[in-house]
């Protein structure tokens, strides 16, 4: 399941360590993968080196990463998916930032930008900060091309958030069998930003912000706005899933929203992704469960892994192919 995650994203959702994906006393890591498209097959290659990664799609080997996610879309739903409505906010940026960097290269070079002229900008105000710097000429630099990039990353953003929001809002009505409505926000930690789609309009908000609390962010050694710093916010019916919601409500929220990631990923590319569901179907009840699995009956091309059938009745599993993992090797029972 890491492999078939780590081929399509080029990183793992288990660890944020690449070194943890090379066994012992090896140098390197290599997956590889044989993908259908509508074009036809696709070869993809990973290679994880103490050195970095360098990967492959077609047997071309790809100049950056940010060009090579995309070839093949997969969705993941793991236990830890679950946490994503109750979690931090850094769990809520991350699925922004995967989910929506699969179906834009745009987004994923913009962000990459964004994140390495931010830690440039960081390093600058910390000294800045203990004056070993005086002179703020470099920091205005470096403003004004974050500012340029956060604006970018900030409206790609709030375009999936609204794309998620038109396929999850009827899935979540449908697993609340006609009860609930949600609605998806997302929170910028720049005011009035949320309601701008103009890209100038967008970095004159950000300016005005980071005029304001340039002095503040000195004294702090840290940039205090920005995309790195926004959240999602998840209503039902109109209140706070994350603060008012029941488990049974955060569950079928997280629920909606994988489900329509899938829909999401078909509406911009015209191909269903591949979906790993990684032991999540013993943590949900028989009715989400059962909803899960005929929504993507005969649709979507699907890894299931669990500890055990048991207790799982369904067509879809009926007729799918089984295999058993025995100390790290695949032995086919069906």
């Amino acid at each position: 399941m890491e492999s078939i995650y780590v081929l399509a994203m080029a990183k793992s959702h288990r660890t944020s360590n690449d070194k943890d994906l090379i066994s012992w006393e090896e140098e390197y890591a290599k997956i590889e993968g044989r993908i259908h498209k509508r074009t036809g097959p696709l070869p993809l290659q990973l290679v994880i080196s103490k050195k970095g990664k360098k990967a492959k799609s077609n047997h071309l080997e790809q100049s950056k990463l940010s060009q090579y996610i995309g070839n093949m879309n997969i969705v993941m739903f793991a236990p830890e998916d679950l946490t994503l409505v109750k979690g931090s906010p850094q769990v809520r940026r991350r699925f922004i930032d995967m989910e929506l960097g699969q179906v834009s290269p745009i987004y994923m070079h913009d962000l990459a930008r964004y994140q390495k002229v931010l830690q440039q900008r960081n390093h600058y105000l910390k000294q800045l900060q203990t004056r070993k710097q005086k002179d703020e000429t470099m920091l205005f630099v470096l403003t004004e091309q974050l500012i340029e990039l956060a604006a970018k990353v900030t409206i790609k953003r709030l375009e999936f958030v609204q794309l998620l929001q038109k396929w999850a809002q009827p899935i979540h009505k449908s697993i609340s069998r006609g009860l609930e409505e949600l609605t998806i926000i997302y929170k910028p930690s720049v005011e009035h930003v949320s309601e701008l789609s103009n890209l100038s309009k967008m970095v004159e908000a950000f300016n005005d912000k980071f005029d304001k609390i340039k002095d503040r962010e000195i004294e702090r050694g840290v940039t205090l706005f920005g995309p790195h710093r926004d959240d999602l916010l998840f209503l039902v019916n109109g209140k706070e899933v994350q603060t008012f919601g029941s488990q049974g409500q955060q569950r079928t929220t997280a629920l909606s929203l994988k489900l329509a990631e899938i829909d999401l990923i078909y509406s911009v590319i015209g191909e269903y992704p591949i979906l790993l569901l990684d032991d999540v179907l013993s943590e949900l009840d028989d009715y989400r469960q059962s909803h899960l699995l005929n929504t993507i009956q005969g649709k979507v091309q699907t890894f299931v892994t669990t500890t055990s059938v048991d207790g799982i009745d369904h067509e879809t599993l009926k007729q799918a192919a089984t295999y058993e993992v025995v100390s790290g090797s695949l032995k086919k029972l069906n």
